[in-house]
């Protein structure tokens, strides 16, 4: 079962997660969800909050904190049927490794870590869209926890001219909690 779950996992790299092409933000890059923003995570920075400082520095207006970078795509929450969607905050069908991981008994979920690149700070007024592809799936690993598949994704962040602003790697682990039978 190994190799041939694993000749499937291969045939998933390279392409994108989502259907339907790139993630664009509801949203364009505005003054209060940088000030909310920085309030929750207490980064009094004021290029980020004060036009007149923000004007002075080298970015010549108010820029974004550069770690909101996914938060301009995340898609609005939807609170009702939460607990049927297995906890996911949002409808619809998930990536393809994920399926075909749970599929296979690999039902836990870890995150692993998260890598931002920054290309260039976002200004209000950016519509951004993100478009995310696997990058890779290991091979079955053996973890304290069970065995398990680290899944690694890139999304590569646009403007509307598709100049790319930024890219996140995002790395997971899907594994079978020890205890589950194969």
């Amino acid at each position: 079962m190994t190799a041939a779950l694993d000749a499937e996992l291969q045939q998933l790299v390279g392409k994108s997660i989502t259907d339907g092409g790139p993630n664009r933000a509801p949203d364009a890059v505005n003054q209060a969800m940088i000030r909310h923003w920085s309030a929750a995570f207490e980064d009094w920075n004021p290029v980020y909050t004060d036009p007149d400082v923000a004007a002075r520095s080298r970015f010549g207006e108010i820029v974004a904190p550069p770690l909101m970078l996914q938060t301009w795509t995340m898609a609005t929450p939807k609170i009702t049927g939460m607990a049927e969607r297995g906890g996911s905050p949002v409808e619809g069908g998930g990536a393809a490794v994920i399926a075909v991981l749970d599929e296979a008994g690999f039902v836990g979920t870890l995150a692993s870590n998260s890598e931002f690149e920054i290309i260039r700070y976002l200004r209000v007024g950016d519509v951004v869209s993100g478009t995310t592809i696997l990058e890779s799936v290991s091979p079955q690993k053996q973890t304290r926890i069970g065995p398990g598949h680290f899944i690694t994704w890139v999304t590569t962040y646009t403007d509307d001219n598709d100049d790319v602003v930024g890219r996140q790697t995002f790395r997971i682990l899907k594994f079978r909690p020890e205890g589950l039978s194969s």
